[in-house]
């Protein structure tokens, strides 16, 4: 299974970004995503896109 979530900048602060997430409607997924802003480089996005993916189980051995 995979979710392919979108978040928009929401509010920055002296060493973070919050991020809320663009549910179109549904039930949030994650909802709001702090990101530390050292890991975001010197221009910080407006948007965001993180894709989760869970692996599918081991075959039975």
């Amino acid at each position: 299974m995979q979710h392919q979530i979108r978040f928009s900048i929401e509010k920055e602060t002296k060493n973070t970004v919050r991020y809320q997430e663009e549910s179109g409607g549904k039930p949030p997924v994650i909802g709001t995503l702090y990101v530390q802003k050292w890991a975001l480089g010197v221009d910080v996005p407006s948007v965001l896109s993180l894709t989760i993916s869970t692996d599918p189980p081991p075959p039975d051995q």
